[in-house]
């Protein structure tokens, strides 16, 4: 995807700059990015729904050690 922005006549660089980050951020483009950055071999759908399992699991430990710790 490609990202375009176009400088306002009176506009500053820094605002230039902090809009492209912005736009770039909520398109998705350094998440997708990032996640290929390295070779992932393709699982199954059941090896897929084990590791959402577990990963639901453990998200669901850490919010009630978070909130019943104190």
């Amino acid at each position: 995807m490609l990202q375009v922005i176009r400088k306002d006549e009176r506009e500053s660089i820094e605002n230039l700059i902090r809009r492209f980050n912005r736009k770039v951020q909520q398109s998705g483009v350094l998440a997708i990015a990032k996640k290929k950055q390295f070779f992932e071999k393709a699982l199954g759908k059941r090896e897929q729904r084990e590791i959402a399992i577990r990963k639901r699991i453990h998200k669901e430990d850490k919010i009630k050690k978070m909130y019943f710790s104190k």
